[in-house]
């Protein structure tokens, strides 16, 4: 483990005037470096833990970043929504994974789904050091990432033979979706990712069935866990009606699911905290609560 204590900011800007902070977030707005913490012997099977400052057990947001599941991104992506999120009293857990080259022959199957839910699991470890709360637990997915974070809460309903469920799953209390890509066998819920799910796992729907069959959120609802879905109305990458599909799926399937559209976001506005859109992301996360 890496631990650098320097603080890199107090008070923090609480951005929009109608989300207050508490007097337990203000005190946790001295935010630390991020520790680096390895949940497995590989490269990338690491995350940052960002802990607030204030008094504990604090909640703890798993941030999974996009990219269509390649390592075109990493966990960087989310680096300034953990800080900004961490400000605000949330533990975040920064996580990357094992992913496919872009255009490659690799398979990220089994390897990225075991890595997203060791990481995961890792927060038992993490919880009596750092004083996080386990019954807070929500998954904070991008895109592709956003497929993981809803695959993550389904996992613990999983058979135990399955090769990417684990042991003994954590499980979390509510998932985040934001311009998630949430039917992976559906090529217009692709969007940009194109057949990049097809590599993800090893082969097409009609290849590979019983992969997509474990991996597909909208093949494993209903879920049981509440998911909060966030999606801008101007993504060119993924779009709207992945979210829009999934919800009435989800529902009629019985699930608690909602969806915030975001008017003339983007697909990376939904992620940064420098955009005006962001206020309108941050409340529908902290939401999930």
């Amino acid at each position: 483990m890496l631990a650098l204590a320097s603080l890199v900011g107090c008070g923090g800007d609480p951005g929009d005037p109608s989300e207050e902070l508490t007097a337990e977030a203000q005190a946790a707005s001295c935010v630390a470096e991020p520790m680096l913490i390895s949940y497995g012997p590989g490269p990338d099977q690491f995350g940052e833990l960002r802990v607030p400052m204030g008094r504990g057990p604090h909640p703890v947001a798993v941030l999974l970043h996009g990219g269509c599941w390649t390592t075109i991104f990493g966990l960087e992506q989310m680096s300034d929504m953990g800080e900004d999120l961490t400000r605000r009293g949330i533990a975040t857990w920064n996580v990357e994974f094992r992913r496919i080259t872009y255009g490659g022959t690799d398979s990220g199957h089994p390897e990225t789904f075991l890595d997203v839910g060791a990481a995961i699991d890792k927060l038992r470890t993490l919880a009596p050091i750092y004083d996080l709360d386990l019954d807070e637990v929500v998954a904070v997915g991008h895109s592709a990432g956003g497929h993981l974070g809803v695959w993550a809460a389904a996992r613990p309903n999983l058979p135990t033979t399955s090769p990417i469920r684990g042991a003994n799953p954590l499980p979390l209390s509510a998932v985040v979706s934001l311009a998630g890509v949430l039917d992976i066998a559906d090529p217009v819920a692709r969007g940009a990712c194109g057949t990049l799910a097809d590599q993800l796992l090893g082969g097409t729907p009609t290849d590979v069935p019983e992969r997509y069959a474990e991996s597909n959120p909208s093949e494993l609802v209903p879920i049981g866990v509440r998911q909060v879905l966030v999606h801008g109305t101007a993504d060119d990458i993924i779009p709207l009606s992945s979210s829009e599909n999934y919800r009435e799926h989800a529902r009629d399937a019985g699930d608690h699911v909602s969806l915030k559209k975001v008017h003339n976001a983007d697909h990376f506005d939904v992620i940064t905290p420098t955009s005006p859109k962001w206020p309108q992301v941050r409340g529908r996360i902290l939401s999930a609560f």
